[in-house]
């Protein structure tokens, strides 16, 4: 099993899982043409995608996702409250399902965990192949006992470290953004991604990514200053996503 990503913050995300000859696309935030040139440089063709599996409705991960599916035929996994949401209608084929349910796309099983945050049935993911385990886990406000069970004894783990709190607040966003990004339903503070390392367990983890770090409110010397605190200093096998490129392919096993 192995992941990479094309880009990683409020400007678009997307996230590739490949496994047994089964290649996933995780959302899409980037406009069809822009993800089709992020892929080549990954050494990824669009058709060569098995499926797109959404997490929520907000732009930042579903821009492309219609038209991507409409220009190479892929079919999009989601659930029915992100389906509802009316923003990725036109898509070649949809798959819906309820947050929590388990099912198979080719080789790779696929876990759908229900997150809280400010979507119609937002959910994140945790992929199953051959012993091996990979959870992506973004845009969610609060930590819950829910999401705790699903992403212990992980392999690999992408982990949202999108802001300082102090930097969110002394900053220039207006205090509605404010209090939606530091709500139960916004995003992970720094502090609360390293309270769920430190719940769940790192000392097993093969590639830790830390990703949608927010370009306004974050910078990467305060989220490895919290994520020490509980991993201790960052070694080869903690990695950064970015926006502007993601990261190049992980590889956590056969």
């Amino acid at each position: 099993m192995r992941f990479a990503s094309l880009g990683s913050g409020s400007k678009g995300n997307a996230t590739l899982v490949a496994a047994g000859g089964t290649l996933l696309l995780i959302d899409c935030g980037f406009s069809a043409r822009e993800a089709e040139r992020r892929l080549g440089a990954l050494g990824v063709a669009a058709a060569d995608i098995d499926a797109i599996l959404v997490t929520h409705e907000h732009s930042d991960h579903c821009a492309g996702v219609a038209r991507l599916s409409r220009r190479h035929d892929l079919p999009v996994y989601l659930t029915h409250g992100t389906l509802g949401s009316g923003r990725l209608e036109g898509c070649h084929a949809v798959e819906c399902f309820n947050s929590g349910e388990r099912f198979h796309i080719g080789a790779i099983e696929v876990q759908a965990v229900a997150v809280p945050h400010d979507a119609r049935e937002p959910c994140q993911y945790r992929f199953f192949h051959a012993g091996l385990s990979l959870g992506i886990l973004t845009d969610l406000g609060s930590i819950t006992p829910n999401v705790v069970r699903h992403y212990r004894g992980c392999d690999g783990l992408l982990l949202e470290f999108n802001h300082d709190l102090g930097m969110l607040m002394g900053g220039s966003y207006p205090p509605t953004l404010k209090r939606r990004v530091a709500g139960d339903w916004g995003h992970l503070n720094n502090r609360q991604a390293a309270e769920l390392l430190a719940e769940i367990g790192c000392e097993d983890l093969r590639y830790l990514v830390v990703g949608h770090i927010s370009e306004n409110n974050n910078c990467r010397e305060r989220a490895a200053r919290a994520l020490a605190a509980v991993y201790g200093e960052p070694d080869e096998r903690v990695v950064w996503a970015d926006q502007a490129g993601g990261f190049d392919w992980l590889e956590l096993g056969s």
